[in-house]
């Protein structure tokens, strides 16, 4: 039987022989952040005790960790040995406290959402499933591309169009179909009829959004017909005021038939040439997985009917 009996043959004291923990948390900070001064900053220390617990570090060790050079810090070959040691086992207790760590019933899931996805197909929703489940309560943050779930996200909604961690739970939505939208009243002008199929006209006024760049050219592409500019061209800032700008009538815009759907039922838009699927997913993202019983997995289960709606 192990004990922690100093003396004691099967004691796990005598046999472990540990740094100090404290000056640990400081050499990673330092080295994370390549200064003494950050790292204090960011562990609420001064830069004083953040360079007296690297040198007792270095003192048990026997060894430099660092090479001083101005105001920056470096790692030498021991100090990067060490860091990598130390990242392991931070973000292995960083993970495994978030598995046992038992959730407040009573907290909101706090989910982040693409902001056009938000306001366009979420939030009119998400009344439905209130009613629904009328004990689930759920914060909205608007945000897109990479996030981190210490920052107090529970859930997030992406498309995969960037690279997230491995640990990360994924759970398939719906794919991604894209096409040119305007209003009803100007599909005959800008997308005339040839041989009964609707053809781009080159003077329709073209859309486009900061957020989805290559939207238009990956279209053309997908539709394989000649890349080309408008005579007429427009970028908006976000996403969403460029489909906003289509539905007032101002050009086509590229746009994802799931935030589009409500205004194309309700007659405000139309798709002239359909929608195509561009290889692209939205997924609920998680930290850990997701039980069917649970609020998220009540919640994903709803996202998904809705999406076939």
């Amino acid at each position: 039987m192990k004990t922690d009996t100093l003396g004691d043959k099967n004691s796990q004291t005598s046999r472990r022989r540990l740094p100090p923990l404290g000056a640990l948390r400081c050499f990673e900070a330092a080295a994370r952040l390549e200064s003494f001064t950050l790292a204090g900053t960011a562990l609420h220390l001064t830069h004083g005790a953040i360079s007296r617990a690297v040198r007792s570090l270095e003192e048990d060790l026997g060894t430099a960790l660092f090479e001083r050079r101005s105001h920056r810090v470096f790692l030498t070959s021991a100090g990067a040995e060490l860091l990598h040691s130390v990242t392991q086992a931070l973000d292995l207790i960083e993970n495994t406290s978030r598995r046992l760590r038992t959730p407040n019933p009573e907290a909101p899931l706090v989910l982040s959402c693409e902001p056009t996805l938000l306001m366009r197909w979420l939030i009119p929703r998400l009344p439905a499933f209130q009613a629904a489940h009328p004990e689930i309560s759920i914060q909205l943050l608007a945000g897109g591309g990479p996030f981190s779930f210490n920052a107090g996200i529970d859930l997030a909604i992406r498309r995969n169009d960037f690279a997230w961690d491995h640990q990360t739970q994924a759970h398939w939505l719906f794919d991604e179909a894209i096409g040119p939208v305007c209003r009803p009243d100007k599909q005959a002008d800008w997308t005339p009829e040839s041989n009964q199929q609707p053809v781009l006209a080159e003077h329709a006024p073209r859309l486009h959004s900061a957020t989805r760049p290559q939207a238009w050219e990956q279209w053309l592409q997908l539709r394989q017909l000649p890349l080309s500019q408008a005579p007429q061209e427009q970028v908006f800032e976000h996403f969403y005021f460029s489909l906003q700008a289509a539905v007032a009538g101002l050009g086509l815009a590229i746009a994802p038939w799931q935030l589009v759907r409500d205004d194309l039922r309700d007659g405000l838009l139309c798709a002239p040439c359909g929608f195509v699927a561009d290889g692209s997913a939205y997924y609920l993202l998680s930290a850990q997985a997701i039980s069917d019983d649970s609020a998220a997995g009540q919640l994903l289960r709803w996202l998904r009917q809705q999406a076939l709606a």
